[in-house]
Order: C-alpha cells, then sequence, then structure tokens
C-alpha cells in the first residue's frame, strides 16, 4: 500500500492526478473507520505522511489552506494518541514540523558523509583534548595552520607509519603506557626505538651544540642505527629502560607507574571519574607545558590540564510497583463485579476501577467481563450493571468507543455462549437498550456492525427494548434522526420492501414506517371506496398529523390517486389506449382528477415544496409508463385548470435537480413549451397589474 501511495503522489507532483483526487485520498487515510481500532490504523496512517511529504507543499495553497489546516490539527491530535505505536506517532510529528518550516527538510543543509581523518584529529582536540599528530610534514603545516588549538610553528619529525598507528601515534619521544590497548609506535621508549636525532628545535640536548634547525620539510628523518646508538640520548634511555625492568620483576607493570609522571610518558587515557561523569564534564583545555623537572631547553611535553570532578553516587532505584497483570486484573474485575451486585453500592464500585489503574487497552475487556457476568443474573442485577456502565463513562473512566468495543465482544462470543444461556441476544438487546437511553451509544453507531444481517434479529430486538422502557413515538423520533436504512439491517434474501415491512408487523415495529404501510394500504381503500370524504377519514385515523406535510406522504398519496385512475381508464393496461386514448377515456380521467381535487387540494394548498413532490410523483408515473404522447401535457393542463398546482410549483419543478426521481429529461421535453408559454404569461399578468 506505501508502495501505492508514493506513486499517487509522485503522480500529482506531476499534475496528472487532480487535487480533488490528492484530498480525497488524504481524507480516507485520516478518516477513522468505525470497526477498525485506533492502534490498528498505523499503515494508514504511515502512508498518510508519506502522500504529504510528497504533494504537501504543492496542496498547501490558499485556496485550500482551511482543509490543510484541519488535516494537521488532526495529524497534531494523534500525535499525543498513546493508543498509537511510537514510530507512528513520531512520523506524524516530523510531518507536522516539516509543514511550520515551510516543507523545508530539517537536515538539507547538513553534511552527512564521511569525516576526512583531518576532521577526526580536529575533533578530537576539541572534544577530548587529545592531540593526535598527521603523518607527514605537508598534511602537519596544514593541520596546524589550520587549528587555532596548538601552536602554529610546532614541527615534528617522525616516520609515517600508516594504519592505526598514524590514526593514534604519539608525539615523539611520548609513550601513552604498555597496558592493553595501547597501540606502540617505533619511537616509543618501550619498542627499543629512538629519535633520530638529539636535537628538538632546535636546541642541543647536551648544551654543547649550536642552534641549528634539523627538521626543515626537506630533511630526511631516518638516520643509521650505529649513529643513533652512539647518541647521549639513546643511552639515557636505555640505562632507563634497564632500571624499569629491574623494578618490573617485584611487581606487575601497572603498579611500577602508579603515582608517577615522567618526561617519557604521559597517559592521556581520562580517570574513571571522568568516565562516570562524562556529561558533567566540560571539555579539558590542552595544552602544552613542559614537566616538572625537565630542564631548560628540552622539548615541552604535552600534556592534560584536568581537575576530575567528584564521582557521584547512582541514584538509587525507585520503589515503584510493577502494574497489574492481564490475570490480576481480570480477578480484580471479577471479584469488583460480584461486590457491587452484593452491596448495590455503585460509589464503591467507581472507586475500585480507578484504584485499579486498569490501561486503556485493558478497558474494553473490563466491560465485557462486567456485561458477560451480569448476562445469566436477573433483570434487576442487568440493570444495575448498565447503571454501573453508566457511571464509568459519566466519570470519564471509559469512553463509548470502549463500550462498543466491549458489546462487539461479546457478540464473537455468542455462539459459545449460547451454549449455556440461549436468550443471550434478547439480554444483550436489553443491555444496548438501556446504554441508548442513557447516551451512551447511539442507533447509527449500534447499527453499522449489525448491517446486511449480522447477528439478526438483535437490531430488531433491541428496538423491541426501547419501545418498553420508552415509547412508540419517542423511537420513532429517534429513528427517523439516525438515517438508519432498514433494509440493510436484514439479511440480503430479505432485502426487499415487502419482506422488510412483513418481518417490521410481525415484530411490532412497523410504526416505523408509516408511510410503507400507507403505500400498501391507500390503494386498496381507494378501491373500496374512492369518494373524497372517505379517503380523507382513512387518511386522518390512520396516519400521523405529523406526516401530512411530509413528502413521503404527498408523493404516496398523488401515486395512488393516479394509479387508481390509470385503472379506471384502462383496466387492461393497453400500451395503444395510453399513447392514444379515447374521448370518453380522457372525459372520465378528468372527472375522475375533479372527485380526488378536495383531498389533494387539502394536503397541498400553499405548501410549493410539497407541489413540487406531487409533480415528481407524476413524472415517475409516466416514466413507468413509458411516457404516453401527450400524457404528462394533459395532467400538467388540468392541473393548472383545476388550481391543484400552483404556476410557482410547476416553475419551481422545472428548475429542480434531483437525481433521485429518473425521467426528468424526457418529461422537460414533452412539457417544455407548455412552461415557457406559462412563464411567458405570468409576465403579461405581471405587467398588466403595474398599470
Amino acid at each position: 500500500m506505501l508502495g501505492n501511495i508514493k506513486f499517487i503522489g509522485e503522480l500529482g507532483k506531476l499534475n496528472l492526478i487532480h487535487e480533488s483526487i490528492l484530498h480525497k485520498c488524504i481524507k480516507t487515510l485520516l478518516d477513522k473507520k468505525k470497526r477498525v481500532q485506533l492502534k490498528d490504523m498505523g499503515e494508514d496512517l504511515e502512508c498518510l505522511c508519506q502522500i504529504m511529504k510528497t504533494v504537501g507543499p504543492k496542496l498547501d495553497h490558499a485556496k485550500a489552506r482551511s482543509l490543510m489546516d484541519q488535516y494537521f490539527g488532526r495529524m497534531q491530535s494523534l500525535t499525543i494518541n498513546k493508543e498509537l505505536p511510537a514510530r507512528i506517532r513520531f512520523l506524524l510529528q516530523n510531518t507536522v514540523e516539516l509543514r511550520a518550516n515551510h516543507w523545508s527538510p530539517r537536515k538539507a543543509h547538513v553534511d552527512n558523509g564521511p569525516k576526512t581523518i583531518n576532521q577526526v584529529r580536529q575533533d578530537a582536540v576539541k572534544d577530548l583534548g587529545v592531540f593526535i599528530p598527521p603523518s607527514s610534514d605537508a598534511m602537519r603545516n596544514d593541520f596546524f595552520m589550520e587549528n587555532s588549538y596548538l601552536p602554529t610553528k610546532i614541527k615534528f619529525d617522525r616516520e609515517p607509519l600508516g594504519g592505526l598507528a598514524d590514526m593514534f601515534g604519539q608525539m615523539p619521544g611520548i609513550s601513552i603506557g604498555t597496558g592493553p590497548g595501547v597501540i606502540q609506535d617505533h619511537y616509543s621508549p618501550t619498542m627499543g626505538r629512538h629519535r633520530t636525532t638529539p636535537h628538538y628545535n632546535g636546541h642541543a640536548v647536551n648544551g654543547n651544540s649550536s642552534h641549528q634547525p634539523q627538521f626543515e620539510a626537506g630533511s630526511k628523518p631516518y638516520i643509521k642505527p650505529s649513529q643513533g646508538q652512539n647518541s647521549p640520548v639513546f643511552s639515557h634511555k636505555q640505562n632507563h629502560t634497564a632500571q624499569l625492568q629491574m623494578q618490573s620483576k617485584d611487581m606487575a607493570p601497572r603498579f611500577s607507574k602508579k603515582g608517577k609522571l615522567n618526561a617519557d610518558e604521559v597517559s592521556l587515557r581520562p580517570a574513571q571519574s571522568f568516565i562516570l561523569n562524562k556529561k558533567q564534564v566540560q571539555k579539558p583545555p590542552m595544552t602544552m607545558i613542559p614537566a616538572q623537572g625537565s630542564p631548560l631547553g628540552q622539548s615541552p611535553q604535552l600534556g592534560l590540564k584536568i581537575n576530575p570532578p567528584p564521582i557521584q553516587e547512582k541514584p538509587a532505584k525507585s520503589t515503584k510497583k510493577a502494574p497489574p497483570t492481564k490475570e490480576e486484573l481480570q480477578k480484580m474485575t471479577e471479584t469488583l463485579v460480584v461486590d457491587y451486585l452484593n452491596s448495590k453500592n455503585i460509589e464503591e464500585a467507581v472507586n475500585a476501577v480507578r484504584e485499579m489503574r486498569a490501561p486503556k487497552h485493558f478497558l474494553s475487556e473490563m466491560l465485557n467481563k462486567i456485561v458477560v457476568y451480569s448476562l445469566d443474573r436477573s433483570d434487576e442485577d442487568k440493570e444495575h450493571a448498565s447503571t454501573l456502565v453508566h457511571a464509568l463513562c459519566t466519570e470519564g473512566i471509559v469512553t463509548g468507543e470502549n463500550l462498543m468495543q466491549a458489546f462487539l465482544g461479546v457478540l464473537d462470543q455468542c455462539p459459545k455462549i449460547e451454549e449455556e444461556i440461549p436468550l443471550v441476544k434478547s439480554y444483550l438487546a436489553q443491555f444496548a437498550a438501556r446504554a441508548i437511553i442513557v447516551d451512551l451509544v447511539s442507533i447509527t453507531d449500534l447499527a453499522h456492525p449489525l448491517e446486511n444481517g449480522a447477528h439478526f434479529p438483535l437490531f430488531l430486538l433491541c428496538l423491541q427494548q426501547l419501545v418498553k422502557l420508552k415509547d412508540r413515538e419517542w423511537l420513532g423520533d429517534l429513528f427517523q434522526q439516525s438515517k438508519v436504512n432498514m433494509l440493510k439491517m436484514l439479511p440480503e434474501c430479505d432485502q426487499n420492501k415487502d419482506r422488510m415491512l412483513e418481518i417490521l408487523e410481525g415484530k411490532g415495529l412497523s410504526f416505523l414506517f408509516p408511510l410503507m404501510k400507507l403505500e400498501k394500504e391507500l390503494l386498496k381503500q381507494i378501491k373500496v371506496d374512492p369518494s373524497p370524504q372517505s379517503i380523507y377519514k382513512w387518511i386522518k385515523d390512520n396516519i400521523s398529523p405529523k406526516l401530512h406535510t411530509d413528502k413521503g406522504f404527498v408523493n404516496i398519496l398523488m401515486t395512488s390517486f393516479l394509479q387508481y385512475i390509470a385503472y379506471e381508464i384502462n383496466p387492461d393496461d393497453d400500451e395503444e389506449q395510453h399513447s392514444s386514448p379515447s374521448k370518453e377515456q380522457l372525459d372520465e380521467e378528468k372527472q375522475l382528477l375533479l372527485s380526488f381535487k378536495p383531498v389533494m387540494q387539502k394536503f397541498l394548498h400553499d405548501h410549493i415544496d410539497l407541489q413540487v413532490s406531487a409533480m415528481y410523483a407524476l413524472q415517475i408515473h409516466c416514466n413507468a409508463k413509458g411516457f404516453p404522447k401527450g400524457m404528462l401535457l394533459r395532467y400538467f393542463v388540468n392541473f393548472y385548470d383545476m388550481e391543484i398546482i400552483e404556476e410557482e410549483g410547476f416553475l419551481s419543478w422545472k428548475e429542480d435537480v434531483n437525481q433521485e426521481y429518473p425521467g426528468k429529461g424526457k418529461a422537460l421535453f414533452q412539457v417544455n413549451q407548455w412552461l415557457t408559454w406559462l412563464e411567458t404569461a405570468e409576465e403579461e399578468e405581471s405587467e398588466d397589474e403595474d398599470y
């Protein structure tokens, strides 16, 4: 999926995909699915971050700024949601910061490539105070010219070694010890090597030699062994090495140097306290100081001026109790429910849940346990369990989403629970009905996971419980507001109006769809007694006054009249008679319309929107007959002459755009000329009134 999102983003950058499609992709990735937990949306959110990085700069313009602000507001809120994995939260945070930084990556200007050896040496001097000399004269001169940490005119004569010895070597004549991990080079006294000349920086060691520069860039540092062995410096170092070897016979080498620092060896290892308090120690300044006791004229020794801070003790480990395990939480929940159902003390139960300090991911399972435990108890205990859940939601301990997850978890266990509790769905319906009444969940939230007959007839059982606990009128209003499609709540084999009405009548819920019952019964009543008085009385007795101004009611009323008229003038439903009716049939059609005129005017007068609905019913009727020639125009003229439909109603129908009703184009083609005449006549009348 991530690869597809990258591809879509690249197409968007090249303007091959319209911005509206990109916005739709972003909304789809950002939208929380009702049946998917937040922690399982990681892949969608990762794809969201990817598409934002790719096409975010292109979409973030003035016209779409409000949408982008909404997207990033949602992403900002998700960055602090602990239910998401840490990696996803950091991805979201990086994307939010990227937009805040005007879509400029944070590290776009940083060079992340490998460092050169010269940069490594400079960093060692800056950070650790350790001087690592270069391997050649040219590099030495460049290093000291670029570095302000060391004197610029000091030159060292040393034979290049290469490898680790070159990188971590020491100054000529200086050793960093003999312990493990020390890299020896051929200038160390312990290796039996020697300096190539007794002169250093132009000073003679024995004091008799004149000042003479010996270490120019072109000189050869290496001399013959015999010449080096006769030098006084070599003899002095050889005697010193022999003394050290004699002392080391009786003790380990690491103890022989304890507390001593001579001119030949300087330990560059940091003290133990420096290691323990590395974060608090300031970078030690690196200085070139002469070793104590060295005679004037000898080479200065490289050392560290360090005042090690005292060793700080590690803070004592906190004695914080470990969080309870899942098994412990389950036992605590069971104990809590048992105690609550015995004592009926709601405050103690709520406080006990608080003291549990259950993690968020366990809250749904806790509610699941409460519901399951109360299923085989009395109705009173079930009601008390519902009261406990309501109290937990009111106190903010659990949410409606936790409750829905718990409810769906119980539904998944239904096959096993039904073996012991056959009426488990009825009990669950009671529990869901009480949750709906106290606004913990809505009918829409409950209906979504039960679509296409899932766990049928649980949804209908829940509606029955709502009727028992409240009343029909309350449930009817609530159901109408929910906009739930009842057809989708039935099994696929029963998803038709006739079967739905039959099922609802069997459950005593047909009152939820009074218009559907009206559509089935009104035509029968008209055939029994077509007089307007009896029709109006039947409507008044069977249809609620609230529905008299409903567009659906007017549509059904007009459809019933039209079907009755078509049946009376053409019982055989002959297509030829529809397209070319006789004069007698036309007269009968007009007389029937006149007989129904009082009923139509009663419900349509001064209601332009209802008149438009009646026109759409006529449009559907003609479309079902195949738009016989002249039929629609005849009805238009009769409705106009009988003052059933006003001029404004006709013109509003013409201008209205509604894809719900088929055949609008063909209908306009048949009556467009008459509507044009109507508009012209209305304009002439308005002009006459002005005069």
